[in-house]
């Protein structure tokens, strides 16, 4: 190993290069390497979502839960176990797998099992919602639309109508659907003296709604030289038209829906509400996938804030709540300012013990760098900036500057010694080699147990102990290439001025 030593005095230009790749290639992972409070958490676990409006808790869970559950049990490999919850014309289903499974493979599993086992389910229904959940997809912003001008149907409609798809063109981002406000529906309130009247039932004017939505492609005609599309077309365009729908023909006449029905335009049943000094208001919580940055989901949805207001009507005020990025940015900068002040501690102190400004710079040289080369190996690891990595090289710093403040204390006393400058760290590396790699060697080894913790403990202290040990072992590399090229020049004529 101390091939490496002689190398390093023979072609020092080589190293210096060396560094000046870590700095550059380190600022650039820097500057691109995805920001957040904590590593990013891949459990595998799919959720499927039924929705059949009118069942009871009970009835969701014996004719719905019950059996999609055991249909997948007999299908879907891979599976670690169910966990499911009926609510009120709801069914939620999550389906945790095990370490290892093809994740894409067994949704698509899921979605076929689920679409297979429709026919066995309630009449109507439709198919499920099938997502894939992450512990790491967290809200990281809200935005707050509020007028005093619109209803809440109205700012509903704008902010799932014209808003969300704005937002949505932000990278990284998911978007569940707005809270607050009422969303529009057509009403038809049924007179039933009427009905019978007529001769009627509800399920012939639901009949009669089916048929009339109807668009269909004619072909086409040509009258001279134009080309026309002909469609038919019997879907009402206005709420007035709703009521002009035939019913039921009798004899020479017809019933039309305002005969036996009112229709209005009205807002759903409110499930939330969201106020705001006494007034409703709309929110719409944006979220981040897995693999995103929360600096950069945030600072994209405030580059869109300005057009979202220039396509908003007037009066529509937007505000942006919430912002995750404050408390990863407060998080990232006490990080990086213990960092910096165990450093410069370390600095001061060798700086004390050795009597040197020169051994200070070598010793503080080799600090960011092994930082640096850190950072660049987490990336290639697919690791993120984070509150766990930052912290992990945090507890490196005082554990860095060992190979370098030894490397230089050796060299200093061989040369008290009165050896030649390439002698002295030449001898002072072949001394210590051994020392200082099971040095190393046994901190790394420390940290490895880390790597067999499973679940959510397991995807955040892997990324501190993979920080740590790549921090030490480029320490110890260039305590065995920079530290000795940089010796050889700075720490030429030392002792003479001592002297």
């Amino acid at each position: 190993m101390n091939e490496i030593v002689l190398i390093a005095l023979r072609r020092p230009y080589t190293f210096v290069v060396m560094s000046i790749l870590i700095v550059l290639l380190g600022s650039i992972t820097v500057l691109h390497m995805p920001t957040d409070v904590f590593p990013n958490i891949t459990i595998p676990v799919t959720s499927v979502v039924w929705a059949y409006a009118g069942l009871l808790p009970q009835q969701v869970e014996g004719r719905i839960t019950y059996l999609f559950e055991r249909f997948l049990t007999s299908t879907v490999e891979g599976i670690k176990y169910i966990h499911s919850h009926s609510y009120y014309g709801s069914s939620i289903t999550n389906i945790f797998l095990q370490d290892g499974v093809d994740v894409g493979r067994a949704e698509a599993d899921i979605t076929a099992i689920a679409q297979t086992v429709v026919k066995a389910l309630p009449p109507d229904i439709s198919p499920p919602m099938v997502m894939r959940l992450a512990p790491s997809s967290i809200p990281v912003a809200m935005l707050q639309i509020s007028s005093d001008r619109l209803t809440p149907a109205e700012l509903y409609n704008l902010a799932y109508m014209r808003i969300r798809p704005l937002l949505v063109t932000v990278p990284g981002i998911v978007l569940p659907h707005p809270y607050g406000g009422q969303d529009m529906q057509v009403m038809v309130n049924l007179d039933q003296q009427k009905l019978l009247a007529r001769n009627l039932t509800p399920a012939d004017i639901h009949n009669a709604l089916m048929q009339q939505y109807l668009v269909l492609p004619s072909g086409d005609i040509k009258i001279k030289q134009t080309d026309w599309i002909v469609q038919t077309n019997a879907s009402p365009m206005q709420i007035e038209h709703f009521s002009d729908i035939p019913v039921k023909r009798e004899d020479n006449a017809f019933i039309y829906l305002r005969d036996v029905a009112t229709v209005r335009l009205m807002g759903r049943v409110q499930q939330n509400a969201v106020l705001v000094k006494g007034k409703q208001t709309v929110i719409i919580v944006a979220m981040k996938s897995t693999e995103a940055s929360t600096l950069d989901v945030v600072n994209g949805i405030k580059k869109m804030i300005p057009r979202a207001e220039q396509i908003s009507p007037e009066g529509v005020e937007i505000k942006l709540l919430d912002d995750a990025s404050t408390f990863v940015k407060d998080s990232i900068a006490d990080v990086l300012h213990e960092m910096a002040t165990a450093g410069a501690l370390v600095g001061l102190i060798v700086l004390l013990l050795l009597g040197s400004w020169r051994a200070t710079v070598i010793v503080w040289t080799s600090i960011p760098l092994s930082i640096l080369t850190a950072l660049i190996g987490l990336h290639w690891l697919d690791e993120t900036i984070n509150v766990m990595t930052l912290g992990g090289l945090a507890l490196a710093v005082g554990i860095l500057v060992d190979d370098a403040t030894v490397m230089i204390e050796n060299i200093d006393r061989h040369l008290e010694m009165g050896k030649p400058l390439e002698q002295a760290i030449v001898d002072a590396a072949n001394q210590i080699v051994v020392p200082t790699f099971v040095a190393t060697l046994c901190i790394a080894i420390v940290w490895i147990p880390l790597f067999e913790l499973g679940g959510v403990a397991g995807y955040l202290f892997k990324p501190m102990a993979e920080a740590i040990i790549i921090a030490m072992l480029a320490s110890f590399i260039l305590s065995r290439t920079l530290v000795p090229t940089m010796a050889k020049y700075m720490m030429k004529g030392h002792h003479v001025e001592a002297a």
